[in-house]
């Protein structure tokens, strides 16, 4: 399983679910994965971390806490990033969408307890899921080549830009106090790396081939709004939440 790369058995299980994960040709992969063999390098790298690092402090954290505190500290940092959503939504131009994620922090924030319970999904308040990848998407900014970023996992180069972006723009980036921002950043790496500990059987064969093809196509499916053209064949190869 890959180090701190929290989303990337979230990105198989999306494609699981969708029924549209699939692997690419050779040549496709040529064209989208230039650096295959400093990728492979960092994603080793990652995995080590994981194993040694992360993944035991993660199922550690998922059998002390109960449920409903897991499903809680989860539903705070979602709410958290319906705000970083209401701002994507703004700079796309979709204004109901900003408006309708507002509404989400607001009724989350106050009645859901700081975000703990998710009020505004009971109310019919929907989340609008976006990143900033997704808005360079949107202005037509191409995807470019597929990057394993140390620590991070899989991204293109688009949605690298998007994650430095979505990272300072968080509500987390604004606290002043080094040791509770980072303290934040940790509790919700470890909360999603909880969260993917019953996914790490469903990856199968070349594990890096199997990662990177399912990360791009849940992307491409995400920024299409899931409307996506299935070129692909056989099923080979995760999620937060983000290009």
């Amino acid at each position: 399983m890959t180090a701190t790369t929290r989303c990337l058995v979230l990105v198989a299980i999306l494609l699981l679910e969708s029924g549209c994960a699939a692997a690419q040709t050779a040549d496709e992969s040529v064209t989208r994965d230039p650096f295959e063999g400093i990728n492979r390098a960092v994603f080793v790298f990652n995995d080590n971390v994981d194993r040694w690092a992360l993944a035991p402090v993660a199922r550690s954290y998922k059998f002390l806490m109960p449920r409903f505190a897991e499903r809680g500290v989860s539903n705070f940092f979602a709410n958290l990033y319906d705000l970083n959503g209401a701002l994507n939504a703004v700079l796309q131009g979709r204004f109901r969408n900003a408006a309708q994620n507002s509404g989400r922090f607001v009724v989350n924030s106050t009645v859901g307890m700081f975000g703990f319970v998710d009020v505004a999904s009971e109310m019919g308040i929907a989340p609008y899921r976006t990143d900033f990848g997704h808005t360079l998407a949107i202005w037509g900014v191409g995807s470019g080549p597929y990057l394993m970023v140390p620590f991070l996992g899989p991204r293109t180069a688009r949605s690298a830009t998007g994650t430095a972006f979505d990272t300072v723009a968080s509500l987390q980036w604004q606290v002043n106090d080094s040791v509770t921002r980072n303290w934040l950043f940790a509790a919700e790496i470890v909360d999603n790396r909880a969260a993917l500990t019953a996914a790490e059987d469903l990856i199968t064969g070349d594990r890096y081939i199997f990662i990177r093809d399912a990360y791009l196509q849940q992307r491409e499916y995400f920024v299409k709004g899931g409307v996506v053209e299935d070129s692909f064949s056989d099923f080979e190869e995760e999620f937060d939440w983000e290009e």
